[in-house]
């Protein structure tokens, strides 16, 4: 393959992981918590020892997640809760605490709030959340204080990290904070019957995923008529020999 060849091809292998990451946001458009993601393109550039100089190949490094905040939608149900600005919830996995948007929580058989994957969240000190079983009213105040029948029991942890681009994710909507430690957050505005909706823009979505299918293809086309020229330089060469 000429070089012409590896520098399509590194260029459809970056697209292939784009239109990958495209196609995720789309299936999770209706996802709570869920954060849009991008692909990070680089340049990497190769010596040619054999013609001298070099030449640049497109290379799909990393993933990124866009921060921006999603629709708050009302539900109306008491455990669900939404973050309004910064922050992450916190919640216990096997394989250690992780932040999430998601806020759709409920009790489990123990009287602890937790996610639709059972996973439990934590409060401001990292410690579970338990209502108890004769509670008529729970009740989540802005700052995150939770109340059963007026009486204060806990205070949902918030917690924010100094560079979001760090966080590793994990499971659609958990993110690994990695070795950036979370910090509670003082001033964080928690909305109780609220659960925050994905950030995902159907129409962009949509959109990039033409735009990306049909450079794709366009690559491909590229690829196939590069392959005959060689084909037919080369049966050119073979008759005249």
């Amino acid at each position: 393959m000429e070089t012409a060849g590896y520098v399509t091809l590194s260029r459809q292998t970056g697209l292939w992981k784009e239109m990958q990451v495209v196609a995720n946001n789309v299936a999770n458009i209706s996802t709570s918590g869920f954060r849009r993601e991008g692909v990070v393109f680089t340049e990497m550039l190769e010596a040619l020892p054999n013609e001298g100089g070099g030449v640049a190949m497109a290379a799909a490094r990393a993933r990124f997640s866009d921060p921006s905040q999603g629709s708050m939608n009302q539900t109306g149900n008491q455990m669900d809760l939404a973050i309004q600005g910064r922050g992450y919830f916190m919640v216990e996995t096997p394989e250690g605490n992780r932040l999430t948007r998601a806020g759709a929580f409920a009790l489990n058989t123990e009287g602890e709030m937790v996610n639709p994957d059972g996973l439990r969240l934590l409060d401001v000190g990292g410690a579970p959340i338990f209502i108890p079983p004769d509670a008529a009213h729970v009740s989540v105040a802005q700052d995150g204080t939770v109340s059963a029948d007026g009486n204060p029991l806990a205070q949902v942890g918030i917690f924010d990290v100094q560079d979001e681009a760090a966080l590793l994710r994990q499971h659609g909507t958990l993110f690994d904070p990695g070795a950036d430690e979370p910090l509670a957050m003082e001033n964080a505005i928690v909305l109780q019957g609220f659960v925050e909706g994905s950030n995902v823009n159907p129409v962009t979505e949509m959109a990039r995923m033409i735009e990306v299918q049909r450079t794709y293809e366009m690559g491909m086309k590229f690829l196939e008529n590069e392959h005959e020229r060689i084909r037919n330089v080369t049966r050119t060469l073979g008759q005249r020999a």
